[in-house]
């Protein structure tokens, strides 16, 4: 299927590695330019390095830290007009009320809730003035599925599908998109840190956080490519009349009830 996304212009936040590579990855594969933005100036320069190598397609890179809303009109300005925004930046503790304390709290806040929003503010305001652009939310679908144990994940992402559902709502009055995706369990570095956390909440040791894949449906836990593909159609003209709603890719998980 032809996506119809060549020759759009795509911003990723956390995009040197996981579910933001692999989104880059796609969009190049797709013949977009992409913006990337990261701390790890390493790992972007090698993202550029292997998609310029394949694509033919323009890679700018965003060194720095997201965890403001200084930073973040900052990113917005350096990369200028952009089609499609991908909030993907964040890294919520695990944990449950007790194990997380308040400047880890707001440190993960500050990094995706408040980053997401400050981000899209920034965009909305240019795509809505000319009247395109979509803005695709990586938020994660402990927002639907409650966790007592990643309480603050839980919180944020609940916040951000709302936040999501009623900008998407008006959205499309002005041309503009904005959708959320909820991943379950993806196979990253970050799914690792908050299963060993769970490990250790449920079997008093972190090294038994591969038993865990046990409970999940498959038996396996989503790549980060499944998750890119998704994100792909729904920032394409393909998907271009789905606003103000989130997808959920998880296995089933939710719709279980499920806790992982």
């Amino acid at each position: 299927m032809d996506l119809r996304l060549r020759g759009k212009t795509v911003l990723i936040t956390g995009a040197s590695k996981g579910i933001g590579l692999a989104c880059a990855r796609g969009f190049a594969a797709q013949g977009c330019d992409l913006h990337l933005a990261a701390r790890s100036g390493a790992l972007l320069e090698a993202a550029r390095a292997e998609i310029t190598a394949t694509h033919d397609v323009r890679v700018t890179l965003h060194v720095g830290s997201l965890s403001d809303d200084t930073a973040m009109r900052a990113l917005a300005e350096a990369a200028g007009e952009v089609d499609i925004l991908v909030n993907n930046a964040g890294d919520i503790p695990a944990g449950d009320l007790e194990a997380v304390d308040d400047a880890a709290w707001r440190r993960g806040w500050d990094l995706k809730v408040f980053g997401y929003i400050s981000l899209t503010r920034a965009y909305w305001a240019r795509m809505k003035a000319r009247g395109h652009g979509v803005i695709i939310n990586d938020i994660g679908n402990s927002g639907e599925n409650f966790d007592a144990r990643y309480i603050a994940g839980s919180s944020g992402n609940a916040s951000l599908m709302a936040f999501t559902k009623a900008l998407g709502a008006v959205s499309l009055d002005h041309g503009v998109r904005v959708v959320g995706i909820n991943p379950g369990p993806v196979a990253t570095e970050r799914m690792v840190k908050i299963m060993k956390r769970r490990a250790l909440d449920w079997h008093g040791d972190e090294s038994r956080w591969e038993e865990l894949f046990d409970k999940y449906p498959g038996k396996r836990p989503a790549t980060a490519e499944e998750v890119a593909d998704l994100t792909l159609f729904l920032a394409s003209p393909r998907a271009g009349y789905i606003t103000g709603t989130i997808v959920t890719i998880d296995g089933g998980i939710a719709a279980r009830g499920s806790i992982i």
